[in-house]
């Protein structure tokens, strides 16, 4: 007897339609998969056996042969458990449903029975809701698939269930959710910029950062505050759209990384990796290709604490995702492009004690330990950094006032009234803040006057700015202009930007 049963997997952060075909013929008893699997879905054998035995129904001692097609891609996972278990069963006539062809189905098989979550499911759901199927997975996974419109999610918690309900003996209501109201839940945090005393010059950089999208690097001696400070950056970031959440959640289901429960992805990602990251694990890849670190941050922030402790190779693989907001893995067998328009926010020590230019503490260590320490950050990345911010140490008085300064809330507005602004100028451009602008816009949103143009000349001449350094002022300046409210770019704007690339001559 020969039965098919629809399934679906990912390829990168999208899903695929794969038609499971199982075939049982007389013969010695064996079990054979084949159209490329990997060693999960061979393995899937075994599982599937001990699922169908547990369940009650019996597994016929004949030669089972499943296909997975279409052939000629590399079939990775285990969610073709639960399809390839109701296709022997369909071929057995356990199943009796004639509409098989109507369901995408999905899952992992327990030896048991039951069905383990999936990885991918908001995938599989849009890739259902564009075939016009209705979709069967999990019962962890049904909110999650929910959140798509137009589709008939079904979650099951075991294969007896499932066998039930295709065959009309069992009823399973179709799982439907408010999409804007799971959306528009509280994100409140415990984190408030407030709570880091002093340092109100990096606050106003965080600000002039987060409202243009600019990528931010400190630096500062151990205790200054520079963790605490972008930790909290997030809070000051404008809320995600519902578009940007489906899109980081696909990620994250993708990667497995969605917290058990969730939904969907509300608050921007922060992203934090220790510095002993591998290149794949920061930029994704590996023998089965992952999203990395900058696809889990994508529409949100990645910091990397102690930047010159990273191997300078997983920097360097900075520069693409920096540059074109995603990364493109190449495989001889596949090529795969994850999103990754996130925010950079880098820290590091001035030197490698940490006290160079510290008042109270003196540095001990040689200008060629100073210089090889500040190498390990190469010009091109540097130039693709926006804003750099010196981080002094907090003196006490500050430390031990009441004064705290601004909150959260209170920067998130001007942040937010800025971001409109660029919106509006942007409509129609596709894109939507000032870091985004590409060089064909510049002159045409960050013209300057007179006095201005003559002080970033100026600026470029003694500080030697790079051509793209110097259209990186061009788009802060702008920003800052957007929070003053000022239709032109002035020369105070370009001063100010200015400021924030004073680090090139010590670094480069």
């Amino acid at each position: 007897m020969l039965s098919r049963v629809l399934t679906a997997s990912t390829l990168g952060i999208d899903a695929f339609q794969v038609e499971v075909e199982v075939d049982i013929s007389r013969g010695l008893p064996s079990f054979s998969t084949v159209g490329l699997p990997d060693n999960a879905v061979k393995e899937s054998k075994d599982r599937v056996r001990s699922a169908i035995k547990n369940s009650g129904y019996n597994l016929p001692a004949k030669k089972i042969t499943v296909n997975l097609a279409p052939a000629d891609i590399k079939k990775e996972g285990t969610t073709f458990d639960l399809p390839v278990a109701v296709g022997i069963l369909k071929a057995e006539g356990v199943v009796t449903a004639e509409n098989l062809e109507e369901y995408l189905i999905l899952g992992e098989l327990s030896l048991d029975g039951s069905i383990r979550p999936a990885r991918g499911a908001l995938s599989v759901a849009v890739l259902a809701r564009d075939t016009g199927k209705k979709l069967v997975l999990p019962v962890e996974n049904r909110g999650e698939a929910a959140i798509v419109d137009g589709v008939e999610v079904y979650g099951v918690a075991s294969l007896s269930e499932l066998i039930e309900f295709l065959n009309g003996n069992a009823s399973v209501a179709p799982f439907r959710i408010d999409a804007g109201s799971v959306f528009g839940a509280s994100t409140e945090t415990h984190l408030d910029i407030s709570d880091v005393k002093g340092q109100e010059h990096v606050k106003r950089v965080l600000e002039v950062a987060a409202a243009g999208g600019h990528n931010v690097l400190m630096i500062g001696p151990p205790g200054s505050g520079k963790t605490m400070l972008a930790k909290r950056f997030p809070t000051i970031l404008p809320d995600m759209t519902l578009e940007e959440a489906i899109e980081t959640t696909k990620i994250h289901s993708v990667a497995g990384t969605l917290a058990h429960g969730e939904a969907i992805v509300k608050a921007r990602p922060f992203r934090s990796p220790h510095h002993t990251v591998s290149d794949a694990g920061l930029i994704g890849g590996g023998r089965v290709p992952r999203p990395g670190e900058v696809s889990l941050a994508h529409n949100g922030v990645l910091f990397l604490d102690e930047l010159p402790e990273f191997k300078k190779n997983v920097l360097e693989v900075l520069r693409q995702p920096l540059e074109d907001g995603q990364v493109t893995i190449a495989r001889a067998a596949v090529s795969l492009t994850y999103p990754a328009d996130f925010m950079l926010i880098g820290a590091m020590n001035p030197c490698p004690c940490g006290h160079l230019g510290d008042s109270h503490k003196e540095c001990v260590c040689t200008p060629m330990q100073v210089q090889q320490y500040r190498s390990k950050i190469s010009g091109p990345l540097l130039d693709r950094i926006d804003i750099h911010c010196e981080v002094p140490a907090v003196r006490f008085r500050e430390l031990s006032g009441e004064r705290s300064g601004e909150s959260s809330k209170e920067i998130k507005k001007r942040v937010d009234r800025a971001r409109r602004t660029q919106a509006e100028r942007f409509t129609g451009a596709g894109i939507h803040s000032n870091s985004q602008l590409p060089s064909r816009l510049m002159k045409k949103y960050c013209a300057l006057n007179g006095e201005a143009s003559r002080l970033l000349e100026m600026a470029v001449e003694r500080l030697g700015f790079s051509a793209r350094a110097y259209t990186r002022v061009l788009k802060v300046a702008r920003t800052i202009a957007d929070l003053d409210g000022a239709q032109g770019i002035e020369a105070s704007h370009v001063s100010e930007a200015i400021q924030y690339r004073s680090l090139d001559r010590q670094l480069v």
